[in-house]
């Protein structure tokens, strides 16, 4: 007879074994899709090791890098808290927006226009996440169903200003903005289009969140809210205010990712889906990989990022639809939950 029985703790080996594991196990279902299509899976394989760790492979995959982990390490915070927020994709694209709108509509100094450009995004970020934080603390909303539901507001959002209000004058009826001044650009590395400014807050951000979580009043009682309600409530703790903060945090990262890649990479507003290849969404991935610690997120991001730049080359090399590459990401968060089942439970014979 088998048992499931739960574990004490997580030991750091088990915790790093069962993610191996969770990796090799999406990479051997990805193996039997590509083998599916007629493709040798090892040669899918070594052609996107090889492309995306050549120059400018990986310097793809550190412009990729960037959303992946100001969204991971927005959502760690979050999920420390016990706010399941599924909603940075739609925090991104408001931060979008707020950056367009600063940027097109907004009469600024040019001295003063990026560093209001960034600021707006983040307040337009966690202002969207603060929505279902505050309908969870006072109304007890279920807020993965609220900021999952926010993200298509928000997509439609952005899809009606590109092809209604915002529609560029001198975009050739294509569902753009007009391009932003060069004042509202984020400086790139030469030759690639590494974004340095938001790689190197994304950075910052990455040893505060870990300050904050493991070394304040405040990310203590983040903590302890994730672990019990009641708990934190009969210790005197402010439920909402750590909730707030927790979402506050998360959505202005998000919302600093969207202002990246407006002012950074396409340098106007276009179509959600264009704006945001789904960095949200794969924020979480990004988050359970690093067992929500901010330390370890910088890997897991740089990971995700690898497997999504390496889809892209798969998409140009081997002629596969966006759709078979998206799989990847399907693949690596079921085997994470996987995964995390192991890494909480033991399986014992009686």
């Amino acid at each position: 007879m088998i048992r499931i029985e739960e574990r004490r703790e997580q030991s750091l080996p088990v915790k790093i074994a069962t993610k191996i594991i969770a990796v090799l196990l999406a990479l051997g279902i990805s193996a039997v899709i590509f083998a599916s299509y007629g493709i040798n899976p090892v040669y899918a394989f070594s052609i996107m090791f090889s492309k995306s760790l050549s120059s400018y492979g990986l310097s793809e995959v550190l412009t990729k890098f960037i959303p992946l982990e100001l969204c991971g390490i927005g959502l760690i915070v979050a999920f420390k808290s016990g706010m399941w927020n599924i909603g940075a994709e739609g925090q991104l694209l408001i931060g979008a927006i707020m950056a367009t709108w600063a940027a097109l509509f907004l009469d600024i100094p040019d001295f003063a226009q990026l560093p209001l450009i960034l600021i707006l995004s983040m307040v337009g970020g966690f202002a969207w996440a603060l929505i279902p934080a505050l309908l969870k603390a006072k109304l007890e909303v279920n807020e993965v169903i609220v900021t999952l539901m926010m993200n298509y507001i928000a997509s439609f959002l952005v899809n009606y200003l590109v092809y209604g209000p915002w529609k560029g004058a001198k975009e050739w009826g294509f569902p753009y903005t007009d391009k932003f001044p060069e004042s509202a650009w984020l400086q790139t590395i030469p030759g690639t289009r590494i974004h340095w400014l938001t790689l190197l807050i994304a950075s910052i951000a990455t040893f505060t969140a870990f300050l904050i979580l493991f070394k304040t009043t405040l990310g203590f009682e983040m903590r302890v809210c994730g672990q019990s309600r009641r708990v934190a409530e009969y210790s005197g703790m402010n439920y909402t205010k750590a909730l707030m903060a927790s979402m506050a945090i998360s959505g202005a990262l998000a919302g600093l990712a969207g202002a990246g890649e407006v002012c950074g990479i396409h340098r106007r507003l276009r179509y959600a889906s264009a704006i945001s290849s789904g960095y949200g969404y794969s924020g979480i991935i990004v988050a359970w990989l690093s067992s929500l610690h901010p330390i370890a997120s910088p890997l897991s991001a740089f990971f995700m990022a690898f497997l999504l730049a390496g889809g892209d080359i798969l998409q140009v090399s081997l002629g596969l639809s966006s759709g078979v590459v998206n799989v990847f990401n399907g693949v690596i968060l079921f085997s994470l939950l996987i995964s995390e089942f192991f890494g909480r439970y033991r399986l014992r014979w009686r």
